[in-house]
């Protein structure tokens, strides 16, 4: 099996499963029909940069380096709704205006959203434009970011 197939299968395996260590995730692979030494998922392991996080029950199971920010998605959301002020569009882009010295943390807020049509985002001190796609996105993008106000 390729490594980059290998991989991606492990990702899989990390992302529905509380895998705590490489016994576990070999013994995974072996359930896949995928043999595989402890040095080679020590590499992968290096490789796909996973991290060891800490779970609600109090154990620890690997992660990709987003994962560690569950939770902050909420958190953002929230500073999102008591900051924005309106939401209008012109043509493919979104002006978004902030209370003052909020347009950073709202750009993060849309950004983490991977909205489909997104492009990317460009804040100043309290205006972000959202880049959008094309024309055909912008309704959908408006409305996505229009009910996080809610």
């Amino acid at each position: 099996m390729k490594k980059y197939a290998r991989q991606r299968i492990i990702l899989d395996i990390i992302e529905n499963n509380e895998i705590e260590t490489q016994e576990e995730l070999a013994q995974c692979l072996l359930e896949r029909d995928i043999d595989i030494t402890q040095a080679t998922i020590s590499r992968d392991i290096k490789e796909l940069r996973l991290i060891k996080v800490l779970t609600p029950n109090g154990k620890y199971k690997y992660a990709t380096m987003d994962s560690q920010y569950e939770g902050i998605d909420k958190r953002l959301n929230n500073v999102f709704k008591s900051t924005v002020l309106s939401v209008d569009k012109a043509e493919n882009i979104l002006v978004v205006k902030t209370l003052s010295g909020a347009a950073q943390i709202c750009a993060m807020a849309i950004d983490n959203l991977k909205i489909e049509g997104v492009v990317g985002t460009i804040a100043g001190e309290d205006t972000i434009f959202v880049a959008v796609k094309d024309k055909n996105y912008i309704n959908s993008v408006h409305l996505e970011i229009k009910e996080l106000l809610k």
